[in-house]
């Protein structure tokens, strides 16, 4: 049997459907779908997965199967880890799942110094919003996951490190009209134009919507699900939007847009971010050393 078959046997007991968990995994739904029937082959042909009805169901073998199979691949990579301690080097691949400033601005720089002196690691970004990064954590599809909210989820169900903080700003274009006297407006002046902001999942906007109760008052018009795409938006059109202050100060030194001071409001939204792990995740030798690492580098 094909171990890796099996994790996705597990992936797929809870997307709940062959396109879903396909689309997250590099390979195609239908061989995802040969993959099931294989491991189906493995037990002499008995059905796993009900396929005669639109709802993904476990026939009574699925749902033995899915018993043993955490069993099953758990025992796997211990032995996999103990035995390779008999190699001259243990080697891992460790996946992080992060929003984009985690995952971008903050964790590279510790990956690089990592694997420099690791260089039998291998790593895997996943670039998501904070709600999908926390749901492939869960999941057991990433070991870790860089975040800007827990969202609706309860912290005391994970690890964390704090690895630094994020202040937003309100931006806009460099020739918006709000700019003719000069970059600090009013509120009432920014509900005049449209707003455009990051998709629900997004720790972003989760924040800001807590921290800051008046945005229900801006013209919100658009939700774009990646920060590159909201800057350009912004860049060329009297659209407005948040944004983080190390993408500002990126994008605004680029001549991209040009943040705003809010009169009355020195501080917008501010959140910490983190890099999380479930609590009871055991981790291997090398993850549990780049965990460590980070940690006492906070």
């Amino acid at each position: 049997m094909n171990i890796e078959y099996l994790r996705n046997f597990i992936r797929l007991t809870q997307y709940k459907s062959f396109s879903k968990l396909a689309q997250e995994l590099p390979i195609s739904q239908s061989t995802l779908s040969h993959q099931i029937s294989q491991i189906e082959k493995d037990f002499g042909g008995v059905v796993l997965i009900d396929r005669t009805t639109k709802k993904f169901e476990l026939t009574k073998a699925g749902n033995l199967l899915l018993e043993y199979a955490g069993r099953i691949i758990e025992l796997y990579d211990n032995s996999k880890l103990e035995i390779s301690k008999f190699r001259d080097q243990i080697e891992e691949n460790i996946i992080i799942s992060a929003s984009t400033i985690p995952g971008s601005h903050i964790l590279p720089r510790f990956i690089a110094d990592f694997r420099n002196k690791n260089p039998n690691v291998n790593f895997k970004i996943l670039i998501n919003n904070s709600q999908k990064s926390i749901e492939n954590l869960k999941n057991r599809m990433a070991d870790f996951a860089g975040i800007g909210s827990f969202m609706n989820y309860d912290e005391k169900n994970f690890d964390y490190i704090k690895i630094g903080e994020d202040e937003f700003k309100f931006i806009c274009s460099p020739n918006h009209e709000l700019l003719r006297n000069g970059n600090s407006v009013n509120f009432n002046d920014l509900i005049k134009y449209p707003f455009v902001w990051r998709e629900k999942g997004s720790g972003m906007r989760n924040t800001f919507k807590q921290q800051f109760p008046k945005y229900k008052r801006l013209n919100i018009e658009l939700e774009i699900n990646d920060n590159d795409s909201i800057i350009s938006t912004v860049s060329e059109s009297n659209y407005i939007s948040i944004m983080s202050e190390m993408m500002v100060d990126k994008a605004e030194s680029a001549g991209l847009i040009k943040s705003l001071k809010l009169k009355n409001y020195p501080v917008i939204a501010k959140r910490p971010l983190y890099l999380v792990k479930l609590k009871d995740k055991q981790l291997t030798v090398l993850k549990k050393k780049f965990w460590l690492e980070i940690q006492s580098k906070m």
